[in-house]
């Protein structure tokens, strides 16, 4: 996984609840270099799911919780650094729909290395919107965080469910965004 997702969750722990509970988490994970992070290094997923467990045994929040919080606060700092990336798009579906063709392309410009999920719209109206989601790391409430978060950007009231499903004969997560009054 990219760095700058490790670098990232770290201070949404120092933010969200304090420098010594992100302290003590990276101390309880116990990873191989002590948890030091650089925003454009690559760290095994394994780190990131011992620093989500031990987060969550120290505050009590449940790790797919937790997951989609860091979602929510990762599209801000997105929103923060890459503020063109989400004028250059009207509303949220359209956002959306450009992931995989266009804002995941110019990701992988700038870290060429990265292993990034897929999103493919599968069905789409002025009031629905239905992507597949494929992530060998199935980290698809990082996915509903960050669409929480841009639902949130662009002030669009949705609703958003989720289902294992089955795209071109591979196993993905249906989420289904739909538009509220």
């Amino acid at each position: 996984m990219l760095g700058m997702v490790f670098t990232e969750f770290i201070e949404m722990v120092e933010s969200r609840f304090s420098p010594e509970l992100a302290d003590s988490v990276i101390a309880a994970a116990a990873l191989p270099h002590g948890g030091a992070y650089t925003a454009v290094g690559y760290y095994p997923h394994a780190e990131m799911l011992a620093l989500l467990a031990a987060l969550s045994e120290r505050s009590g929040i449940a790790v797919a919780d937790l997951v989609c919080a860091f979602g929510e606060h990762l599209l801000g700092r997105f929103v923060a650094a890459y503020p063109q990336m989400f004028s250059a798009r009207a509303n949220l579906f359209d956002f959306l729909a450009s992931i995989d063709g266009e804002i995941h392309r110019e990701v992988r410009k700038l870290y060429p290395a990265a292993q990034l999920p897929r999103f493919t719209v599968l069905a789409r109206s002025a009031q629905q919107l239905m992507l597949a989601y494929e992530s060998p790391r199935g980290m698809e409430a990082l996915a509903l965080g960050l669409m929480r978060g841009a639902a949130r950007h662009y002030r669009e009231a949705v609703q958003i469910s989720q289902a294992p499903a089955e795209f071109e004969g591979r196993a993905i997560v249906r989420f289904q965004i739909d538009r509220q009054p």
